[in-house]
């Protein structure tokens, strides 16, 4: 077997005739790097690929071509392509081998769970900052409230009933026994314009030497905005053993003054976004008096004989 030179394939390729079992040839166009004209240079030239009809005729052979056909081309095929198992697999327009396509079969968002960790969060986040802003609504509302207080002015006491004598306690102990009934007038003012206000009263006592002779208590009431109210107590006391503090206490048939104290809490509460924001106020009022036997006049309270804390 000799080998054929370069002349003698380009002159046997036209005049040889194809045998109807040959294999089609495909010819492959790439840019030439050796075409050059003068000083000139051109950027790209298209020139066409020989015919090869068996591997040995390849530019890839050793034997076929020097080294200046290796560097003419980038990659050529030819022929027919064909895996190991014989099976003809199809080229595209640009001469490259088609494959197949890997279709995924699902999103990836599925192994993914930031998705969802970041919603959650999200969820999360908008309903902090909700708790939040409604916290610092209800701490501005609560401290707006805070200094409207309710004001009490002691009025007046009407004394009823005020009798002093001898007689025996429960248990058969001898002792000094007072009986008392009277009423107590209070005028309640709010001064708030935000909110309305629940009145109440600890027990109102009437107390002798450390011993309350008379009690009673301020029922409970809702006040208004920016109003005034005025309220009786009535406070009573039957037969109320005073024991040893029954010693200072001096009344005969003619009458005498025994000096008494008024003791009790006001308590108001304010009630600005309903249970969830409310004031509550409490104020000790204490007011020093002495009852006489035989006036019925009711007892006026001066601002100086009443304290208001």
């Amino acid at each position: 077997m000799h080998t054929k030179s370069e002349s003698d394939l380009t002159s046997l390729a036209p005049s040889s005739p194809r045998s109807p079992k040959r294999s089609q040839a495909y010819y492959v166009q790439s840019p030439s790097r050796d075409s050059h004209d003068g000083g000139g240079y051109k950027s790209s030239s298209m020139q066409d690929t020989p015919v090869f009809n068996s591997p040995n005729e390849s530019p890839s052979h050793p034997s076929s071509f020097g080294p200046h056909s290796r560097t003419s081309s980038v990659s050529r095929f030819s022929g027919n392509l064909r895996k190991g198992n014989g099976r003809k697999d199809t080229v595209n327009e640009k001469g490259w081998p088609e494959c197949n396509v890997i279709e995924e079969e699902g999103s990836y968002d599925d192994l993914d769970g930031d998705g969802k960790l970041s919603t959650r969060c999200r969820v999360i986040l908008i309903f902090i900052a909700f708790v939040l802003f409604f916290t610092c609504l209800c701490l501005i509302l609560w401290g707006a409230a805070r200094p409207y207080k309710a004001d009490i002015v002691i009025k007046s006491l009407a004394v009823d009933d005020f009798y002093a004598g001898e007689g025996t306690d429960h248990s058969g102990v001898p002792t000094k026994m007072i009986t008392v009934n009277c009423t107590l007038l209070i005028n309640v003012y709010n001064p708030s314009g935000m909110f309305g206000i629940h009145v109440r009263s600890s027990p109102v006592n009437l107390v002798f030497s450390e011993i309350p002779v008379a009690t009673g208590e301020l029922k409970k009431y809702y006040q208004p905005r920016n109003s005034h109210r005025t309220r009786t107590i009535l406070l009573h006391g039957e037969k109320v053993p005073l024991y040893g503090a029954g010693a200072g206490l001096s009344l005969s048939s003619t009458g005498g003054s025994v000096p008494l104290t008024l003791n009790f809490d006001l308590i108001s509460r304010g009630y600005v976004m309903g249970q969830l924001v409310k004031v509550t106020h409490k104020k000790h009022v204490s007011c020093h008096l002495t009852i006489d036997s035989k006036k019925t006049k009711p007892i006026k309270f001066s601002k100086e004989s009443c304290t208001y804390e």
